[in-house]
């Protein structure tokens, strides 16, 4: 995402009420070369506020700027599909908040188009890239807990005061923002291995989007996950990993975790201190995705191998299962 001193830098935050460049560090913030969103205005006291040179009132003028090495997509997940695909055809790198789009045909989309631009694509599921996943990723390689039987996780906070949690037109549903956290840590720990069979349950709100569910997944030889997330209620919001020869335990934020504790023996991996107050816990942990993509782009890939393309589209193919059982039907499953 970011190239050294001497090529074109520029990873850009396409919608400036996201905010989400808050949370990059003062290093990172300064190669932001514009910010684009929906109305001139906001993108203006966006990069007033954060000392970027170009601002842009529409997502087409942002396309066509040709110093634009990478964009990152921020606006809600709805947009995605439009907002990747202008960027993709204007030949530009991409970097997509998750979920990367709506449904598998979406995503399918999105996917279709980076192949034919030859351009990079990854979704941003910045847990993945934490020193703690890191290191969750390389202790089940070197197999210090033995076969992995089980994985449980879960992810709950009370979000239903936030319109895009609960609005079905604006991708609401916890599942989406808050459940597929739980779901790609299952899908890392095995290895992206498709489950054998997927069963939730739960409850929706009236608005006829999902808000608290429990989802059992069974692997071959006998493994099992479970999950459950909520937008009404605190859980513990931990995940943990059941070997024949000890756990692993990640404690609360499990989704940007800092801790990590092997059978019994915790470390601690702080994130960097943040140079301005933060929206999200731990936000300075963006830069980890973010060097992620500028790793891949020295080396010429066009995917990452720690969230890939297959990656994600076994994500939201798990993700469309668990909304078909619990009855959640969004406007872009029927186009």
């Amino acid at each position: 995402m970011f190239l050294p001193a001497g090529l074109k830098e520029s990873p850009v935050m396409p919608h400036a009420d996201s905010l989400l460049l808050a949370e990059l560090e003062d290093e990172i913030r300064r190669q932001v070369l514009a910010v684009a969103a929906r109305k001139l205005e906001d993108a203006q006291e966006f990069a007033r506020k954060h000392s970027i040179s170009r601002a842009y009132g529409s997502y087409e003028e942002l396309a066509r700027d040709p110093d634009i090495d990478v964009v990152y997509v921020g606006n809600i997940h709805p947009y995605h599909l439009k907002a990747c695909l202008l960027f993709m055809n204007a030949k530009k790198n991409v970097l997509c908040e998750k979920p990367l789009a709506m449904n598998t045909n979406e995503v399918k989309e999105i996917l279709d188009s980076a192949k034919r631009n030859q351009v990079f694509l990854m979704e941003a599921v910045w847990t993945r890239f934490f020193p703690v996943s890191v290191e969750v990723r390389k202790l089940l390689a070197q197999r210090e807990i033995g076969e992995v039987k089980m994985v449980r996780s879960e992810f709950g906070i009370p979000l239903l005061h936030k319109p895009r949690l609960v609005e079905k037109e604006l991708g609401g549903g916890a599942l989406m923002s808050i459940g597929m956290y739980c779901l790609q840590f299952v899908c890392m720990v095995y290895n992206g291995e498709r489950p054998e069979s997927i069963q939730a349950t739960g409850v929706c709100l009236e608005t006829e989007v999902d808000e608290t569910v429990i989802v059992t997944l069974k692997f071959s030889e006998k493994r099992m996950a479970v999950f459950t997330y909520s937008s009404s209620m605190n859980l513990v919001n931990d995940a943990v990993i059941v070997g024949t020869k000890g756990t692993i335990q990640i404690p609360a934020r499990m989704w940007c975790p800092t801790s990590l504790v092997v059978n019994g023996k915790e470390t601690q991996y702080p994130v960097p201190e943040p140079g301005l107050p933060l929206n999200f816990n731990n936000g300075t942990g963006m830069r980890y995705e973010a060097e992620e993509v500028r790793q891949c782009l020295l080396k010429g890939l066009k995917e990452s191998p720690v969230m890939s393309h297959s990656d994600s589209l076994l994500l939201v193919e798990l993700e469309d299962e668990i909304r078909r059982q619990m009855g959640v039907v969004y406007t872009q499953d029927s186009q």
